[in-house]
C-alpha cells in the first residue's frame, strides 16, 4: 500500500488541458479514497444493517456517469496518443529554465484576474501583496520570465472565480467531464470560462494564438508521465479523478483538530505517503514485456529493466491490489535496479489486471491457485526473457511485500513440490507479509468499520472531514508531512477504506468476467455507482463466506482448507528448513499479533529474520536504512 501525498492546484486557470490536474503532480495520493460512490442509497430489498452500510466519504454526484465515462475514455485516449509524446519531446527539446520562464511569464501575466477575485472577495492585503509581486517581476524579472518575487519571500496569493464563487456560497454540485478539458463540475467550469476571459492572452489576434496554446502545453509538460502511469496503474482512474475533484478542489479548510488518542502502528503505516521515486519517469527506463499464459490464453505485460551486464533478475510482487506501475512497486523497482539487479514488475494478484489476464479461478483467494497463477506467469516471463537475452540472467529471487510477501513466502515452502524444469527461485524475500491472512482479513474489516465508534448523527460528517484532511495534505509538500494529523479511528478508518476498495476492485473486476449471481446491482461497466455501493457494503468476511467459500466447496475444498493454506504456520519445517527465505518486517505492523512475531523468529532466527522496533505495515519501505537490510538480505545472489 502506498499513500503519496502530492497534489496541483484542480484549476484550470493557471495553464494547460484541465484533465490532467487531478492526476499529474500525485492525485494517487488520495488512491485510499477513490471511486466511493454517491452518498445516496439505491433501493434496497431489504434494509441495510450496521455491517452493510457502506462507511464512504460523500461526493460529487454524477448524474451522468455513462456520458462522463464516455468522455473520459476519449480524453485517456488523447493524452495517450498526443499529449504525453508530445510532451515528451518538448521537454527534450526545450531546457528546463526556459520552460521554467515560461510557466512563470504564464502565471505573472494572468494577474488581472487574480487582482479582480481578490477584490470580489474583500482580500485586500492579498490584492496587494499580489500586485507587488506583478509589479516586481514585470519589471526586475524582465516581464515576468523570471521569479525575482519568490527569491525576495514576497507572498504568493492564490485566486480564481472558482474561488470566488465558493466564497459566496456557491458549492460544486454535480461531476462534469469535459472533452479536452477534463474532470470538472459545475462551479468549476463556470469558473474556468470567466478565468479565461480575464487573461489577457485571450484577446491577442490570430497571429499570436501559438503565445497561449504554448503556455498551457507547458504547464502540462511536465505531469503527463505520473498522469499516464497513474491511469495505468489505477483499476478504475475515472472515480479516483471524481474523489480528487470532491476533496482536494475546495477552498474551504478541513477541521485539523484530532479527536482521541492516536495509534502509532497505523500512524507509522500512513507515512508510506512519503515514499517518492528518485527518477519520476523510472518507468519509461525500462520496457513492457508482453506473455502469453497457456493457461489461460490472454496476454499479460510486465515491465522490466535489465542492466547492460549479466545480472540477477529480481522479481517484484507488490502488495495485494497493487499495479507493477505503482509508487510502491517502483520504489521497489528503482532500488533494487540501483543497487545492480536486473527487475521484472508484475501486477497483485489481485489486481484486476491480472484477474482478468492470468488468473485460473473466477476470484483470487485460494493460496495454493493463486501462487501456482502467480509462479505460471514469472515461468512464462522469465522463459521469454531467457529466449531474448540468453544469459544475462545470472540468479533469481522473489522479493515480496505485504501480500507479495506472503505469496513470496508460500512458493518457498513448496519448492519441493515443483518439478525438476521449474525455474529455480535463488532467494526469497518476505517485506511485512501477514502470517495469518483470515486474521488479517478480520483485522482490515475492524480499521474499515472503526468510524462505527462514531455517533451515528455526526458520523458522516466526520468521514467527510478525514477525507477533507487528505485532500488539504495533498497540496503540501511530502517533506512537510511529518505527523499526519488524524486520530486513531482516522487512521485506522483510512487504512481500512484503502483495502476496502481493494476489495471493491476485485469484486467488480472479477464478478464482471465471471459473475457467481451474489451481487443483485448490474455490472455495467459505464454506470458503476449501484455496484459500487453494494460492494462498498460488504467486508472481507463476506468476501470469504457469500463468494470465495461456496465456489471452492463446489471443488471440494472446504473452510478448513483454506484455514490451512492461509497461515503460514502450516509450513513451518518447510519454511524453518528453506535457508532460501528471508523476512523484513516491523514489531508494530498491524497484521501481526506477538504469536505472529514469536513464530517468525523460532522459524527463521536471527539470521534470516529482521524485525524493525517501528514502521507500521509497510509504513518506512521508503527508508534508508530498511532497503540496507533489504539488500544485505540479497547478499551473495551477484
Amino acid at each position: 500500500m502506498h499513500i503519496p501525498l502530492s497534489f496541483v492546484s484542480p484549476s484550470g486557470s493557471q495553464g494547460g488541458p484541465s484533465f490532467l490536474l487531478p492526476l499529474a503532480g500525485g492525485v494517487a495520493a488520495l488512491c485510499l479514497l477513490a471511486g466511493c460512490g454517491p452518498s445516496a442509497s439505491p433501493p434496497q430489498s431489504k434494509p441495510a444493517s450496521a455491517s452493510s452500510t457502506p462507511l464512504v466519504p460523500d461526493v460529487l454526484n454524477d448524474p451522468a456517469e455513462p456520458l462522463n465515462r464516455g468522455v473520459g475514455v476519449f480524453n485517456t485516449a488523447l493524452l495517450f496518443g498526443v499529449v504525453d509524446p508530445v510532451a515528451r519531446v518538448y521537454q527534450v527539446v526545450v531546457p528546463k529554465p526556459v520552460r521554467n520562464s515560461i510557466g512563470h511569464f504564464g502565471y505573472n501575466i494572468t494577474y488581472p484576474g487574480r487582482l479582480i477575485n481578490q477584490t470580489l472577495q474583500g482580500r485586500w492585503q492579498d490584492a496587494g501583496d499580489d500586485s507587488a509581486r506583478f509589479l516586481t517581476n514585470t519589471t526586475v524579472g524582465a516581464a515576468g520570465l523570471f521569479d525575482v518575487a519568490s527569491k525576495w519571500d514576497m507572498p504568493k496569493p492564490k485566486a480564481d472565480f472558482a474561488r470566488t464563487f465558493q466564497g459566496w456560497g456557491w458549492m460544486p454540485n454535480s461531476y462534469i467531464m469535459v472533452p479536452l478539458l477534463g474532470p470538472s463540475d459545475d462551479c468549476n467550469l463556470t469558473g474556468t470560462a470567466l478565468d479565461r476571459a480575464s487573461d489577457p492572452l485571450t484577446y491577442l489576434g490570430d497571429s499570436e494564438r501559438a503565445i497561449p496554446a504554448t503556455i498551457r502545453f507547458n504547464g502540462i509538460s511536465s505531469h503527463t508521465g505520473l498522469a499516464v502511469r497513474i491511469i495505468r496503474s489505477e483499476a478504475d482512474p475515472y472515480s479516483l479523478s471524481r474523489l480528487a475533484w470532491s476533496y482536494v478542489g475546495r477552498t474551504d479548510t478541513p477541521d485539523w483538530s484530532v479527536d482521541g488518542p492516536k495509534d502509532p502502528a497505523t500512524m507509522d503505516t500512513l507515512h508510506a505517503a512519503t515514499v517518492q521515486l528518485k527518477d519520476p519517469n523510472f518507468f519509461r527506463a525500462g520496457r513492457t514485456l508482453t506473455v502469453k499464459i497457456p493457461e489461460t490464453g490472454r496476454i499479460i505485460p510486465a515491465n522490466v529493466w535489465l542492466q547492460k551486464s549479466p545480472a540477477p533478475l529480481v522479481y517484484v510482487l507488490p502488495g495485494i491490489g497493487s499495479h507493477r506501475l505503482s509508487t510502491g512497486s517502483l520504489n521497489m523497482a528503482e532500488t533494487l535496479y540501483e543497487a545492480g539487479f536486473s527487475v521484472v514488475a508484475t501486477s497483485s494478484v489481485f489486481h484486476p489486471e491480472f484477474i482478468e489476464r492470468a488468473a485460473t479461478a473466477p476470484l483470487p483467494a485460494y493460496p495454493p491457485v493463486d501462487t501456482a497463477d502467480l509462479f505460471g506467469a514469472i515461468s512464462a516471463i522469465d522463459a521469454r526473457l531467457e529466449r531474448r537475452h540468453p544469459g544475462r540472467i545470472t540468479k533469481r529471487a522473489l522479493v515480496g511485500a505485504s501480500m507479495g510477501g506472503f505469496h513470496t513466502l508460500h512458493l518457498a515452502a513448496h519448492e519441493a513440490m515443483r518439478g525438476p524444469d521449474a525455474m529455480v527461485i535463488d532467494r526469497y524475500v518476505a517485506i511485512n507479509p501477514p502470517v495469518d491472512l483470515l486474521r488479517g482479513a478480520k483485522v482490515l474489516d475492524s480499521f474499515y468499520r472503526a468510524p462505527m465508534a462514531w455517533p451515528e448523527e455526526t458520523r458522516q460528517a466526520r468521514i467527510n472531514n478525514t477525507a477533507h484532511k487528505v485532500g488539504g495534505l495533498a497540496l503540501m509538500p511530502a517533506a512537510e508531512i511529518n505527523d499526519p494529523p488524524f486520530s486513531g479511528i482516522e487512521s485506522k478508518y483510512l487504512i481500512g477504506l484503502t483495502f476496502q476498495l481493494i476489495l471493491r476492485d476485485v469484486l467488480f473486476s472479477s464478478q464482471s468476467r465471471h459473475n457467481l449471481g451474489v451481487l443483485e446491482a448490474p455490472l455495467s461497466r459505464w454506470n458503476r455507482s449501484a455496484a459500487y455501493k453494494e460492494i462498498m457494503g460488504l467486508r472481507f468476511e463476506d468476501y470469504g463466506d457469500r463468494f470465495v467459500f461456496p465456489y471452492y466447496q463446489t471443488r471440494g475444498i472446504g473452510k478448513k482448507d483454506f484455514r490451512y493454506h492461509g497461515d503460514l504456520r502450516s509450513f513451518s519445517s518447510q519454511l524453518r528448513s528453506q535457508d532460501k527465505a528471508r523476512v523484513v518486517t516491523n514489531r508494530n505492523d498491524f497484521l501481526l499479533d506477538a504469536a505472529d512475531l514469536a513464530w517468525l523468529n523460532q522459524t527463521f532466527g536471527k539470521s534470516r529474520l529482521h524485525v524493525f522496533p517501528e514502521g507500521g505495515h509497510l509504513g518506512n519501505l521508503g527508508s534508508p536504512e530498511v532497503w540496507t537490510e533489504i539488500l544485505d538480505q540479497l547478499d551473495g545472489l551477484k
